[in-house]
């Protein structure tokens, strides 16, 4: 039976259909990088690629519906590092082997701190000030990697600079405060951290792993869910802050499973965000009871999968609907795919008109459940 379960449209972030951020990247795109790397055009010639291809992105966003678009995250070639490298202090560094999401082998690339961190000259803002004036009157989301994972991400690769973490924790604080207010004044309302280090932290395995560290995850987790609220604190009262959280996404694989149960009482009740961008798209997210520790902030189910193009049916997307409201109520909630589709260069395993199919499903399926 189809969900009764009826609510009102929105008109301010998140929106009852939403976008997680990244989309595949085209062709054009992707020989533009390769002919950049083999020295064969300058970064400008790379630039206006790109600047190409996301006008047109933008187009086919704004065609759709899409009321907060983005670029795609068609500049980076990371959904995090490209950010973490722009900040001063910092380093890239190859790894000795590398990481996979379910054993699926990547590039072997991270970063270390060398140097004190801040948010000077990045980059990235005048990539969000050149997204908006191609996007025109439509509002652009920036997503951006969380300072959690910032912190969670150089943990693993040690670092000389900070012999104290609440010192660290303070630099990271610093220059996450530096950069929201850097975002808000170049006209940005609505910015995204994007976070694995809450889907590791729900993680039986990567819990233990943690443990046999030295590391106390439910401890991590208060940590974590303080540097969050320290950093975005500051933020001005008409921007919107969302957190997503991942449980991985090269090339459609994942490398943590587990439901939100163990991070709930902490995250979703004491998180100063405004709104959760949470994975609902299978098994490995758990049920939606973990949803009960939910206050005011919103709730956008992922629940149509970026990993494959296979199409989920509208019904059984209404009646897990359902199924989330009988733990926030109808108004908190709003519908997502699970992840961006390319959170990386290389791109998930679907093609470019299953993706627009799935953000299509979104969009109609919103509709018939808020109107």
């Amino acid at each position: 039976m189809i969900s009764p379960v009826i609510g009102s449209k929105r008109n301010a972030p998140p929106f009852r259909y939403d976008i997680v951020g990244s989309f595949l990247r085209t062709d054009e795109i992707k020989t533009g990088r390769n002919l950049f790397e083999q020295g064969e055009i300058t970064a400008e010639q790379l630039y206006e690629i790109e600047n190409q291809e996301i006008s047109k992105l933008l187009e086919q966003e704004k065609a759709l519906g899409v009321k907060a678009v983005t670029d795609g995250e068609f500049r980076r070639s990371w959904w995090h590092l490209d950010f973490f490298f722009g900040i001063q202090g910092t380093q890239k560094i190859s790894l000795n082997q590398g990481g996979g999401s379910k054993e699926t082998a990547q590039r072997a690339e991270s970063f270390k701190i060398v140097g004190k961190i801040a948010f000077t000259d990045h980059p990235v803002i005048g990539q969000f000030i050149k997204t908006q004036q191609l996007a025109g009157d439509t509002p652009v989301k920036m997503t951006i990697p969380s300072p959690a994972l910032f912190h969670f991400v150089q943990d693993y690769n040690g670092n000389e600079i900070y012999p104290e973490r609440e010192m660290l924790y303070a630099d990271i604080i610093a220059v996450y405060r530096a950069a929201i207010q850097a975002f808000y004044d170049a006209g940005c309302r609505y910015l995204q951290l994007d976070d694995t280090t809450w889907g590791t932290l729900c993680s039986g395995k990567h819990r233990a792993h943690l443990r046999s560290r030295g590391i106390d995850p439910d401890q991590l987790a208060q940590d974590y869910v303080r540097l969050i609220n320290e950093s975005i604190s500051l933020r001005p009262a008409d921007m919107t802050i969302a957190l997503h959280v991942c449980r991985g996404n090269f090339r459609s694989t994942w490398f943590a499973a587990g439901g939100y149960e163990p991070i709930a009482e902490v995250l979703f009740a004491q998180a100063e965000v405004d709104a959760f961008f949470l994975e609902y798209d299978n098994e490995r997210s758990g049920d939606f009871a973990p949803l009960r520790f939910i206050r005011d902030q919103f709730v956008v189910l992922g629940l149509v999968t970026t990993k494959h193009g296979g199409l989920e049916s509208k019904e059984q997307l209404k009646l897990r609907i359902e199924e989330a409201a009988q733990y926030v109520n109808i108004e908190q909630l709003c519908l997502s795919p699970q992840c961006g589709f390319a959170s990386t260069e290389e791109g998930n395993m679907l093609t470019e008109e299953e993706q627009w199919d799935k953000l299509r499903l979104v969009i109609e399926t919103a509709n018939e459940v808020w109107i």
